[in-house]
């Protein structure tokens, strides 16, 4: 597998409900089509210049040497770090990175810095033997396999990401549903009850808007869709003692 070298690995980020996060990898092989912001970010920047390039991932080759630098001066800094905000730590069908993500979670771990993990992959049941207090999701907006082939076509089946998950919530860990960008009605039509049913075991729930999107501001009932949507999940939440987290702009007056 190809690889990079980078200055540096660890920052602050400026999502809402992050602290720290690395990205150890270049593109994403699960070529998400919400539009992803991560993808435009980087044709932007210049640092991709095609689709077919970001979905050819590109691993940091000195992510560990990186991280030996770098928690030394951060950790007394750092609440959490988020694997990862631009790309994805366990990519299907690269153990590269998958063990690469693993190696770099118990690093952080030993120095006794919690993390916090997000996929569209699967999650390897050997993350059950790393540090209780790390937090581990899956991206969850629907259970219809069309919409997924449609929108997440590199991307784990919803059936097998939950699975992966549940597997790991029942040998004790903390694990979370990010349920954004969740799709308005004119892109699939779905109840969103049955999906929070189903994720009913996890310990926190964040909920958002689908961004970038013309579809969905062509929509002309969104900002009704999202309020009650929102709301929903807030009430579930509520009733199943689930934590809960509805992103900005996502609730909307008027």
């Amino acid at each position: 597998m190809n690889s990079i070298a980078r200055k540096t690995l660890l920052y602050k980020t400026g999502v809402e409900y992050g602290d720290y996060t690395m990205n150890h990898i270049h593109g994403c092989s699960h070529g998400c089509l919400y539009p992803c912001y991560a993808y435009l970010m980087a044709k932007r920047f210049g640092k991709v210049k095609t689709y077919s390039e970001w979905i050819e991932p590109i691993i940091v080759g000195n992510t560990l040497e990186l991280l030996d630098k770098e928690i030394p001066r951060l950790k007394d800094k750092i609440k959490s770090v988020q694997l990862c905000f631009t790309t994805d730590p366990f990519m299907v069908g690269y153990p590269e990175i998958e063990e690469l993500s693993v190696a770099s979670i118990r690093k952080l771990n030993d120095a006794g810095i919690k993390c916090v993990v997000l996929t569209k992959g699967l999650l390897p049941f050997d993350l059950a033997g790393l540090s209780r207090e790390n937090e581990y999701g899956i991206t969850l907006v629907s259970l219809d396999e069309q919409y997924r082939e449609e929108v997440e076509p590199g991307a784990a089946p919803y059936a097998d990401r939950l699975l992966a998950l549940r597997a790991l919530h029942e040998a004790g860990c903390k694990t979370w549903i990010s349920m954004e960008p969740y799709p308005t009605p004119n892109l699939i039509q779905q109840d969103l009850s049955v999906i929070l049913e189903a994720v009913k075991f996890v310990d926190r729930i964040i909920f958002g808007r689908a961004n970038y999107n013309k579809r969905v501001t062509e929509y002309k009932e969104h900002h009704t869709f999202y309020n009650i949507s929102a709301n929903q999940v807030i009430q579930f939440c509520e009733q199943n003692r689930i934590q809960f987290h509805i992103k900005d702009k996502t609730i909307t007056e008027g």
